[in-house]
This record gives C-alpha cells, structure tokens and sequence, in this order.
C-alpha cells in the first residue's frame, strides 16, 4: 500500500452563514477558545480552537455547500500533488490560505479534503487576538 503524504490535520473549514453567530456559539457553549476574526476580500472567517491539539476550526462564510473541508499540512506541496496525481487523484487549483499555498479535492463520496504547504508559520500568531467583527 503506498504511503501517505499527510503529515497532520491541521484545520477543519466549516461553511458559516453567520460567522459571528457562529464563533460566539462555539465559545459560549462548547467553550472554544477564540483565535481570531478576521474580515477581508468580501468575506468572514474566525478561528477558534476546541482542544490544544489541531485542529483548528476555522468558520467561513465564503465556503460553498455544506461539507466541512478537512485540511492536511505536507512537506512539500508539489510532491504531494505529484504523488496523488499519479495515483488517480483529481485536484482542484491551488490557491492560498493564509498558512500557505493549497490544493483542495472532493472524493468520489462527496467528502472534502485539502493539502497545504506551511509556508507562512507566523501567520496564525500575527492574526492572533485580531477582531475585525
């Protein structure tokens, strides 16, 4: 059986239609701690963590459907691709995310899943405490 390239589940995307509401529930209710809250480019995205340990939740508002989108950190985004590719994987583009470059794809059950390289480690520090709404 060929091996994984995933090193870690890192976040878990969760489409919101209220990020507000949505991130208060999670801190009032379930005791999640508030990362950060940030709106930019026309859309909301707060970031609250359940545990100590990953993942982080991240609720966001631009996020079609209703499937959360479970993302893995690989040491090497392109390898991983390649790797994935070679095995019959079809991806999506890749886009960013603030962490770093990513790819997402949907399995032929409908689930969600993306790869993404750690590129930018000092992002989630920078955004930290950040409220923006």
């Amino acid at each position: 059986m060929p091996e994984a390239p995933f090193e870690r589940l890192d976040f878990l995307y969760m489409p919101s239609r209220d990020v507000a509401a949505d991130a208060d529930h999670f801190a009032a209710v379930l005791g999640a701690r508030p990362v950060f809250r940030i709106e930019a480019f026309g859309s909301r995205v707060a970031m609250l963590e359940l545990s100590d340990e990953p993942p982080a939740l991240l609720l966001a508002d631009h996020l079609e459907g209703e499937q959360p989108i479970l993302v893995y950190r690989v040491a090497d985004l392109d390898g991983a691709i390649e790797q994935l590719e070679a095995r019959g994987w079809e991806r999506e583009p890749v886009f960013g995310i603030p962490s770093g470059p990513c790819c997402a794809f949907r399995t032929p059950g409908g689930q969600r899943l993306a790869i993404y390289e750690l590129t930018r480690p000092q992002v989630v520090e920078q955004f930290g405490g950040r409220r923006d709404f």
